[in-house]
């Protein structure tokens, strides 16, 4: 499991020289991406495909949260009415109960950062820059990036790199 750590720089030249260190710190080229609105130069940075500059882990996790919700209440709706004819449907209150554990667990406890909120600063010329990293190696390339004052990092996510998402 990876954690996608998002930074903007205003510029190319000053995205470059991060990318520089980072594949200087062991980072592949096919763990960093950078995104910028069209007419930005991008050469010389490791690119994103067409999933990861359109977010679809976003619209994943909207799906599945819908699902989520949707299990939760069909399942409180047949509890009820197992209430109202008179027997108790354990079943359904521990799937009630699981739903909304699991829901609770990825809504309130791991954060996450989207495209979606990096829009007004793309639309503005600046450059994205996602780096995939191993979880013990977060705090080691936050700090390399944090040297450069430029750098505004702006949030964290998981990310199974596997899917290329």
């Amino acid at each position: 499991m990876f954690r996608r750590l998002y930074f903007l720089f205003p510029d190319g030249i000053h995205a470059r020289r991060v990318v520089s260190e980072l594949t200087g710190a062991r980072v592949g080229c096919g763990y960093m991406h950078a995104v910028a609105k069209p007419g930005v130069d991008l050469k010389g940075l490791p690119g994103a495909t067409r999933r990861q500059r359109t977010d679809l882990v976003r619209r994943i996790e909207r799906g599945l949260w819908n699902l989520n919700l949707g299990t939760f209440f069909v399942a409180l709706g047949l509890l009820i009415a197992s209430l109202v004819w008179g027997f108790v449907s354990w079943p359904w209150l521990a799937i009630m109960l699981l739903s909304f554990l699991g829901g609770n667990r990825f809504a309130t406890r791991i954060p996450n950062a989207h495209l979606d909120e990096m829009v007004g600063a793309l639309s503005h010329g600046e450059i994205l820059l996602m780096v995939d990293v191993p979880v013990w190696r977060v705090a080691e390339i936050e700090a390399l990036v944090h040297r450069h004052p430029e750098a505004d990092p702006i949030g964290t996510c998981w990310n199974m790199h596997a899917f290329g998402l």
